[in-house]
């Protein structure tokens, strides 16, 4: 027997634990984060639009994201484990410019960014789900 569709509320409560870190303004790499916006402005698309070819469910404008290591986590990051997926990221002292890296942005339209099916807000199986299921989060 099948479960009918239906809706759910979820809520996720946890602590995350960030290492310290300097303030942004103060990162020497920042000019590199800037420097990838400007670039790429011009033709910048929402990553999730843009994987769908469909940008129905894209709404605001558009943000830059630190798509896998947020600045505020660069100085706990396991280089051995980044190494593995990005070689040449193994010196603790070239981070920094990695993190502010394109390898490390991508666009966001501010729904998929920080609203409520944004990646700073649902849960990573959500948000990796609602690239391939629209209307998913509401």
């Amino acid at each position: 027997m099948s479960v009918p569709a239906h809706d759910q509320n979820i809520t996720h409560h946890y602590l995350i634990h960030y290492p310290d870190h300097e303030p942004r303004e103060h990162d020497p790499h920042y000019k590199d984060f800037e420097s990838f916006k400007h670039r790429t402005k011009a033709t910048a698309k929402c990553a999730v639009g843009e994987f769908r070819n469909d940008f129905t469910e894209c709404s605001g404008g558009l943000e830059c994201h630190h798509a896998h290591i947020e600045f505020a986590l660069q100085n706990a990051v396991d280089l051995a484990v980044l190494e593995a997926h990005y070689p040449g990221v193994s010196n603790p002292d070239e981070v920094g410019a990695w993190v502010e890296s394109a390898d490390n942005l991508e666009w966001l339209c501010e729904f998929h960014h920080r609203g409520h099916g944004g990646v700073h807000v649902a849960s990573s199986s959500d948000f990796e789900a609602e690239r391939f299921i629209r209307g998913l989060i509401q």
